[in-house]
């Protein structure tokens, strides 16, 4: 593997149509932000950057609603991103916008490096027109009459009564969303990127890790549904895709180009430019070189995202790169899944969701508490849910009884005890129960476990295991509180100073481990901790490889002598009638939503006994493809444990085949089968719609292929 001299890290740009709530935090920032502050903390060179993803059709239609301008939306969205990333304590080294200049100039100049290499093919497509507003529409901007459902106003990509995925040819009386005159169909022509092309390389890049005989990254480090989704989109085989839009509102297509008249940018070629973009304007405002983070073999690119942006951060984006030249791919996008909240998919549709600006407004000075509790619960490999009671129990178990009450029990007894002053010892000293070896002092016996703990933190989140790295950091809390309890220092001090010295001097070099490794998950209640121990507050400049260093010599890492602070609380505890205030306004939310839904009656009485006659049994669903002439169905292979069986399913308009391929499913086995344009299907797969409408697989749990369910 090549050498790394530098960390490029980026969070997905988030859309700048509506607020952040928590499913964003877990999903991106929180992730990248520990990363971020681990590097530097280790002396690593590190740049994280961001911005604020500000074009595409759903910011134009959010703006005819609101009787406003793409521009204003884009900068109330802005403004209150950055606000918020910054009371959350997220260390970008630079937020940007998708809106600039600058970030315009760096996408065309993309784009047209691309042109002039011959990397795109030109195609003509037929789209509906607005003669009225002289523009071609997208397909939120047309809206008609569903073919499923008959609701007259589904738009030309989905019907949110019913969820039908839709295209804008299929709607009875397509109507534009800006004139509200009838469109017609017309000619456009748009440049592809021939994904198809890029195929071979791809499958060695994300497969072996490996382009033109050089180890760019190990898969093995890789997520496994990261992995796994990347290599499905392969297996099925790349297309074209069209990297520019008929669109009033995003970047300028370069207007030397002949056909460029009115065509914008693809938001999936323009966004992640953003990062670029993002990296130059850095650059300009700190007088640095953009090129080494970006155009360096010795740098390494990660991306954290989440798992509904995977293909475009590790296909898409890595051909745009290669296609170019010049830039380095990525050595890891370690993507995180869903984050659900009481029970319910997060919807910022539905208002389903504890948006941040809120909850520091609800919860002040209690950011850290929320990025504990998101961290704890970070779907970084399978779905996770946010509950109030979780976040209440996680505060008041863990950083209030745990943590804060070591910390406080500490500086308490050495203000009472030595009046704030650090106490010198005797190392030789012997104390019984020590979990030392006979040949090592109790004192440096624990400062060499307390290493190898440290150590275990940070190999979790070197392998952005930061789940398991914070379980290690109360681990070590946990293993302070018990030694304090084992020696008791408070029953004896008077019969045996010399020893109490000795545990309340290694207590305090466990709060100064814990002001360094706290820092990547909490800062601020690293600066809190630094405060408490009248010491400089750290400034991630390679503070926790020194703390490792001094560790392993047996150093000490505070100093007999020095005199500490006051104490004061770290955290206090949150009480019931809070939590249950913020459960109301929850439910306030689920009965609008409930009572917006349409009525979906019972179904007339079956007896138990036809129940009692189905066979469902757990599935997954090993390969996918559409179904010849038949838009609707998908012909799955399912895997059944004892057996492998074909299901052809209606879903083709809700899911691909990729996104299908792994699937864990619920099968109904013993329906008799049936020819379905001209495949048998043997079964029928279990499906449910959630509030919105849309479907979801009926998910068999962690049942084994073939096992029943009842």
């Amino acid at each position: 593997m090549r050498e790394i001299k530098r960390h490029l890290i980026t969070a997905a740009l988030p859309y700048a149509n509506g607020p952040l709530h928590i499913g964003h935090l877990a999903g991106a920032y929180l992730s990248g932000d520990v990363y971020s502050r681990f590097l530097r903390l280790y002396g690593k060179e590190v740049l994280y950057i961001c911005g604020s993803d500000e074009h595409g059709a759903a910011i134009t239609m959010k703006a005819i609603k609101e009787n406003s301008t793409p521009q204003a939306i884009v900068d109330k969205y802005h403004t209150l991103f950055k606000d918020t990333f910054d009371k959350m304590g997220i260390s970008f080294d630079q937020y940007h916008r998708t809106s600039a200049p600058l970030h315009h100039e760096t996408s065309q100049d993309f784009f047209r490096t691309l042109h002039q290499q011959g990397e795109f093919i030109e195609k003509e497509t037929e789209q509906y027109y607005d003669p009225v507003a002289k523009q071609f529409l997208a397909d939120r901007y047309i809206k008609g009459t569903c073919p499923k459902c008959n609701h007259d106003a589904a738009y030309g990509d989905q019907c949110e009564n019913c969820g039908s995925a839709l295209s804008p040819t299929e709607l009875i009386q397509p109507q534009s969303t800006l004139s509200d005159g009838k469109p017609e169909m017309r000619k456009t022509k748009h440049w592809y990127l021939p994904l198809d092309k890029y195929e071979t390389w791809l499958k060695e890049w994300v497969n072996e890790g490996t382009l033109e005989g050089k180890q760019l990254h190990y898969p093995e480090e890789w997520k496994n549904h990261v992995l796994g989704q990347c290599r499905s989109w392969l297996d099925n085989g790349l297309v074209p895709r069209a990297m520019t839009r008929d669109l009033s509102w995003g970047v300028d297509v370069p207007q030397e180009l002949a056909g460029a008249e009115g065509k914008k940018l693809y938001v999936w070629l323009d966004a992640p430019i953003g990062y670029i973009s993002s990296t130059k304007q850095w650059a300009v405002d700190n007088n640095k070189d953009w090129k080494s983070y970006w155009q360096d073999e010795e740098s390494a690119l990660v991306h954290f995202i989440g798992k509904d942006n995977i293909v475009f951060h590790c296909i898409i984006f890595p051909a745009i790169l290669k296609a170019h030249g010049d830039f380095v791919l990525p050595v890891n996008v370690p993507a995180n899944q869903f984050m659900n909240l009481e029970g319910d998919k997060i919807s910022t549709s539905r208002n389903w969701a504890i948006w941040v600006h809120e909850y520091l407004e609800d919860m002040p000075d209690k950011e850290d508490e929320l990025r504990y509790a998101l961290i704890k619960n970070m779907p970084e490999q399978k779905d996770s849910e946010f509950t109030w009671t979780g976040y209440q129990e996680a505060n008041n178990n863990e950083l209030v009884n745990n943590l804060a009450n070591f910390v406080n029990r500490v500086v308490v007894l050495t203000n009472k005890y030595y009046e704030g002053v650090v106490p010198e010892f005797d190392e030789d000293l012997d104390i019984i129960g020590a979990e030392s070896e006979d040949d090592i002092s109790f004192h440096d016996g624990e400062m060499l476990r307390l290493f190898d703990n440290v150590d275990a933190l940070c190999a979790c989140i070197r392998k952005f295991d930061f789940r398991g790295g914070l379980k290690m950091l109360m681990e070590i809390s946990s293993q302070g509180n018990q030694i304090l309890q084992f020696n008791e220092p408070w029953k004896t001090v008077k019969t045996e100073p010399e020893k109490v010295k000795v545990v309340m001097n290694l207590m305090l070099q466990y709060v100064k481990v814990f002001s360094v490794i706290a820092r990547p998950f909490m800062p601020k209640t690293s600066d809190k901790l630094c405060d408490l121990l009248n010491i400089d507050k750290l400034k991630e400049e390679g503070e926790l490889l020194e703390l490792c260093n001094k560790l392993a010599e047996g150093e000490l890492l505070i100093e007999v002598g020095h005199t500490i602070s006051k104490p004061e609380h770290l955290f206090s505890r949150i009480d019931d009638e809070l939590i249950q205030q913020q459960r109301d306004k929850l439910m306030a939310t689920k009965e609008n939503i409930q009572a917006a839904m349409p009525a979906n009656p019972i179904k007339e009485t079956i007896q138990y006994d036809d129940f009692m006659k189905m066979d469902l049994r757990a599935a997954t669903i090993i390969e996918a493809k559409k179904v010849a002439k038949a838009d609707k169905l998908l012909e799955l292979t399912l895997d059944v444990g004892f057996e492998q069986r074909t299901v052809v399913s209606g879903i083709a308009q809700h899911f691909s085949p990729e996104e299908v391929t792994g699937q864990k499913v619920t099968l109904l086995a013993n329906l008799a089968p049936r020819k379905i344009r001209g495949v048998e299907s043997k079964g029928m797969i279990l499906m449910a719609e959630n509030e919105d409408g849309a479907l979801k697989f009926v998910e068999p749990g962690d049942s084994e292929n073939g096992a029943g369910i009842s």
